[in-house]
This record gives C-alpha cells, structure tokens and sequence, in this order.
C-alpha cells in the first residue's frame, strides 16, 4: 500500500534537478511506497509535449516513472474529489490540485509537494515537503 502521491511540482523538480535530500527520503521508503496520480501523470505528459526538447523530457518522465507507479484515479477518488472541491468552491484555480488532492485522500497518503499552502487547504490532505527550506 503507498504511503506517499508526489505532487507535479515535486515530480517536476526531480527530473530536472535530482536532489540529494529527496534521494534520502525516497532511500527510507520501500518500493511501492511512493506513487503519482495518473492525473499528475496526465500534467507531465502535457509538459513533455510543450517542452523546448521533448525528446530529452520524455527520456526524463520514462526515468521517473521507473521508480515511481502511476496510480489510477479510480471511482472513489471522484467522491473524495466532492468535498474537496465543496470545501474551496470560493477558489476558481487550482482544479488539477484539487484533483490530486482528493486522489491522495481516497488513497490515505500524504502529498509530497513544495506547494504545502495550497494543499492545506484541503480538508482530510496531509502533506510534506522532502526538499526543506532550501527550495521555498
């Protein structure tokens, strides 16, 4: 059973940069502990296709998904989805987050991501950021 999603932003920053304190969080882990919704899945394909060098971007994603599964966002992600969205129905952006975040709800992982201030505001969403202060 996974224990943490990876946020886009967080699946973003490790194919470019492959940082060293995030490489020791993921060595903690067993494999199969960490996922990535099929909806962040879906936000870096869109970022392979847009990208100056999609060649090197897809290299880059194949990598990644090597290590980390894609999990797919199933029936009762969309009921997690109806609170989530009820809850921050004032905010208008954000859907892909909201999305992710209901995903990792029905799931009960926590969100790995550099973007904790958004994701506090969903309600039954546990984060972490495994980049630390350096990256804020």
């Amino acid at each position: 059973m996974p224990r943490y999603m990876l946020d886009t932003n967080m699946c973003i920053y490790l194919m470019k940069n492959q940082p060293e304190e995030v490489a020791q969080r993921f060595a903690q882990c067993y494999v199969g502990d960490v996922v990535m919704s099929a909806i962040t899945y879906a936000e870096l394909e869109y970022g392979v296709t847009a990208a100056s060098d999609p060649a090197r971007e897809r290299t880059n994603l194949a990598s990644l998904i090597e290590d980390i599964p894609v999990v797919g966002f199933d029936a009762p992600a969309g009921v997690a989805y109806g609170p989530i969205r009820q809850a921050t129905r004032d905010r208008k952006t954000d859907h892909i987050d909201k999305l992710i975040a209901a995903h990792a709800a029905s799931l009960g992982v926590t969100v790995v991501t550099n973007n904790e201030k958004d994701f506090a505001r969903y309600p039954g969403v546990t984060t972490e950021n495994w980049l630390g202060a350096s990256a804020r």
